[in-house]
């Protein structure tokens, strides 16, 4: 199966905000995802927009074809490390804030590898 990958490490993203803007595009045909990308009103749209642009280019790049005729074969949200600080409270307390990291993947497929339905 003929299939291209781009990976972003280490965004500033919680984990479980991007996995609600990656679900909407799983299995996908690229330009479908493309516009729902385009007007999902989330901050992750833009950076999983960019990422999926970043994938089809690598396709492109391996001459698997049309990238109209592309679609996303996996698409998943991994956590990151997460960066620990500390807010000041009250009566000389303290809360903890935790900064969560995303590692994004998206792989897109060549037509012919297109699921059986």
């Amino acid at each position: 199966m003929s299939e291209a990958r781009a990976v972003l490490r280490y965004v500033r993203i919680a984990p479980r905000k991007a996995r609600a803007v990656v679900d909407l595009i799983r299995g996908q045909e690229v330009p479908h995802a493309l516009t729902v990308l385009k007007y999902t009103p989330r901050a992750a749209a833009k950076v999983v927009e960019k990422l999926l642009r970043s994938a089809v280019a690598n396709a492109e790049q391996k001459e698997m074809g049309d990238s109209e005729a592309m679609w996303i074969a996996q698409a998943y949200v991994d956590g990151g490390p997460t960066f620990k600080r500390f807010r000041a409270r009250s009566m000389g307390r303290a809360n903890s804030i935790h900064k969560r990291t995303s590692h994004i993947t998206i792989v897109v497929a060549a037509p012919d590898a297109a699921p059986r339905k």
